[in-house]
């Protein structure tokens, strides 16, 4: 695929490199703050912290969930307002609290029977590091640190808690040359 600047708007950093890991994704794994959020923490009155998600990332989840590719989830804090919206999408595999990600992501292979190379990692930080050096398609949204966009294969145009999931789920399924057929079954 030439990559021309209507191409590189519309799926992110292209390569060939991305293009042939994202054939083998059965598993998209997201990072929450900076990620699925925009990496704010906002507090209610009572210290409630609440978090702000994109639609267009949770529509981007079901994209994913109808086309067969699994969503999980693991986020090093514990917010309620995150648990809410995970299940609220479908998740099934959450893991909050988790600071140190490699655990919890080769639990998820051994439970589901998959493969590393079969998961997509999408990250924005130092803590996305480890998970992202394991899976088969680092990704990174756009505002991610230096070193986490140095690891991805992938890089989003859009930033964390702005269309960066949906952008991720979207090149993935254009690599998977499904794109077309799970946006006909939504229309």
């Amino acid at each position: 695929m030439q990559r021309t600047p209507r191409t590189r708007r519309a799926f992110g950093n292209i390569n060939r490199r991305a293009l042939a890991l994202a054939k083998s994704v059965r598993m998209l794994v997201l990072d929450v703050d900076g990620v699925f959020t925009d990496g704010g923490l906002y507090f209610d009155r009572e210290g409630m912290a609440m978090k702000r998600f994109n639609v267009q990332d949770g529509l981007g989840v079901k994209l994913a969930q109808a086309a067969g590719i699994e969503v999980a989830v693991i986020t090093g804090l514990n917010a309620p307002a995150v648990g809410f919206r995970v299940k609220e999408l479908g998740i099934e595999e959450y893991f909050a609290g988790r600071v140190k990600k490699r655990e919890a992501l080769l639990d998820i292979c051994g439970r589901k029977g998959l493969e590393l190379p079969e998961l997509a990692y999408l990250g924005d930080d130092w803590v996305d590091l480890a998970p992202m050096e394991l899976v088969g398609l680092p990704m990174a949204v756009g505002n991610a640190v230096l070193e986490v966009r140095r690891k991805a294969a992938w890089i989003s145009n859009a930033p964390g808690g702005g269309g960066a999931v949906r952008e991720a789920v979207r090149f993935i399924l254009m690599a998977q040359n499904r794109l077309d057929d799970v946006l006909k079954s939504w229309s």
